[in-house]
């Protein structure tokens, strides 16, 4: 109540210091003039405390939108080092660059890929641009194999990227469930089965790609040890590959990471590498009970009973 009756006073105070602002700017104007601006002024005050008022409405709702949403989403995890996010960001922005400078040579007639090549300034600037991207590539994979023998964290990871039967079943689980057979969905630790997918299809698409790109950037130096249908099975690797590895990014990929229903209209995981406490306990509960468990100084195994 004293908190009330001290903004009442406060507004009385104001009142009285407007009202003799007032009448000392308007003492030589007539009565009536004077109560007509009077009343003018008074409106635009209120106005103008009305509109202030709901700034600050709805900038506490905000406030508290985002302090119930913090409550909610709970603690923050982190799920990739800054290492392996900057690998992450050179492997996505050179296969950004190799599709859209090679898919216009796999389709020269399509009206889009005469513009993107007339976009870069001409075959011979996209083709440099092309190459630009495989140097990215190629240091991407020597950085993390390096990453993957040399620090702990990248050998963790290596070996729960190997698939298992759990795999397996979570596969068949996760069928049975989008059925509607079962409303049991599969518990996944640090990296589920679609994680391991693209993790595998990173490496099978580089080695395809980096290994017959390389054939044909160096193409006179290898028919000298080599002959023609080397360069032309390399060719075509690299042509179906690139393909391939582009409709499992739009499609599989993008889905699964930016436009599933959960995650849309994307994630910004690949910038931060935090998940949220909800997400963890979502989509990696296994891992998240693990954590507890290290935490609490139990065996791993206990937080899956």
């Amino acid at each position: 109540m004293a908190e009330k009756d001290q903004r009442i006073a406060d507004g009385e105070a104001v009142e009285k210091e407007i009202e003799a602002a007032l009448a000392e700017r308007l003492s030589g104007l007539p009565s009536e003039q004077a109560d007509a601006v009077r009343d003018k002024i008074r409106r635009r005050v209120q106005e103008e405390v009305e509109r202030e008022l709901r700034i600050r409405a709805a900038s506490d709702r905000k406030e508290a939108r985002e302090k119930e949403k913090q409550v909610e989403e709970g603690e923050k995890f982190v799920r990739f080092n800054r290492n392996f996010r900057f690998q992450h960001m050179v492997m996505f922005t050179s296969v950004i660059l190799l599709i859209i400078t090679g898919m216009p040579l796999k389709f020269p007639d399509f009206v889009l890929s005469r513009f993107v090549i007339g976009f870069w300034g001409g075959i011979q600037n996209s083709t440099i641009v092309h190459r630009i991207g495989a140097g990215m590539l190629i240091y991407f994979m020597v950085h993390h194999f390096l990453y993957t023998v040399l620090t702990r964290d990248g050998r963790r990871d290596f070996v729960l990227m190997i698939p298992g039967l759990k795999d397996a079943r979570d596969i068949a689980l996760n069928v049975r469930h989008f059925l509607g057979k079962t409303s049991e969905r599969p518990r996944f630790g640090r990296f589920s089965y679609i994680e391991k997918f693209d993790y595998w299809a990173v490496y099978w698409g580089c080695v395809i790609m980096i290994g017959s790109g390389l054939f044909l950037w160096f193409e006179t130096d290898v028919m000298q040890f080599l002959p023609k249908y080397a360069i032309d099975m390399a060719h075509e690797m690299h042509s179906d590959e690139a393909l391939l590895a582009t409709l499992a990014i739009v499609i599989w990929h993008f889905y699964n990471v930016h436009f599933n229903p959960d995650r849309f209209p994307g994630t910004l995981l690949w910038w931060h590498g935090r998940l949220t406490e909800h997400e963890m306990k979502e989509e990696h509960p296994l891992e998240y009970e693990e954590i507890m468990a290290r935490r609490a100084g139990k065996p791993p195994e206990v937080a899956g009973q």
